[in-house]
């Protein structure tokens, strides 16, 4: 199975990540985030800084209220717990009973068959996007993540996959987008990834195209980790850089620096 990308679609996400920033500066999306306890800070911040409204509880008498007054809903499965496990049950109910966007991070379902079956159930409620690595994708659809793989998956279970990696990759049934944006560097800050997942989450607060969210979310954490990368030290000032780079970035930089094809 091919997918047809058509190279004009690709060519236009650059511009497509810069509308979508000025849409969630403008707008202010509220964007609840069912999180892991190591990434809740720094997701939250990473939010502000591009201008979304996040909020974070896990209660389970209350997520339902916050998932319903939400534009999006990220849920990642990064350390779990109980109440976690309750409470992103009732979130994506009420997610798909109200029709609010949400994403799936199933970090780590390639470590734990309980978690992967968790999330394999989760798929059932209908996220329009899937952010993964390599080794969790192999574990969700048993083979490594070629092209047909990934059109393949996608197109099985009606999402977008969100590939990220070296190069990132962004494919539904029928598109295919690589993203070259990052920095070595930011392998070495934890929740990276979920940072990236929850502006995937965010663009899809403003942006009704999964394909076209997902892969602006990740031009715009790729582009903020090159920048913070040209200033900082190390890692302690690449991930505060990042913050600060996400609130400074403008549409010229961005149309400048993605690496898209």
């Amino acid at each position: 199975m091919r997918t047809l990308t058509n190279p004009r679609e690709a060519a236009d996400l650059p511009a497509v990540a810069a509308d979508a920033l000025e849409r969630i500066r403008k707008t202010r999306p509220r964007v609840h985030c069912i999180t892991n306890a190591v990434a809740q800070a720094f997701t939250a911040n990473v939010m502000l800084a591009a201008g979304a409204d996040p909020s974070m509880t896990i209660a389970v008498d209350e997520v339902a209220d916050f998932v319903a007054g939400a534009n999006a809903l990220l849920v990642n499965l990064g350390t779990m717990n109980p109440e976690r496990h309750e409470a992103v049950g009732i979130a994506v109910e009420e997610a798909r009973e109200g029709g609010v966007p949400w994403v799936l991070d199933p970090v780590f379902v390639d470590r734990s068959a309980v978690r992967l079956a968790f999330a394999r159930s989760l798929i059932d409620n209908g996220p329009r996007v899937i952010r993964l690595n390599a080794g969790e994708f192999t574990a969700f659809a048993g083979t490594p993540p070629d092209e047909t793989a990934c059109a393949r998956f996608a197109g099985g279970q009606k999402l977008v996959v969100a590939l990220t990696g070296t190069t990132d990759v962004v494919a539904d049934s029928r598109r295919r987008a690589a993203i070259a944006n990052g920095d070595a560097m930011m392998t070495r800050v934890t929740a990276m990834g979920c940072a990236g997942s929850a502006l995937v989450t965010t663009c899809l607060a403003v942006e009704s195209d999964p394909w076209r969210a997902a892969a602006a979310g990740l031009i715009l954490i790729g582009i903020a980790g090159e920048v913070a990368a040209a200033r900082a030290g190390g890692p302690g000032s690449l991930a505060y850089g990042i913050l600060d780079a996400l609130y400074t970035l403008d549409r010229a930089t961005i149309m400048e620096r993605a690496r898209v094809s």
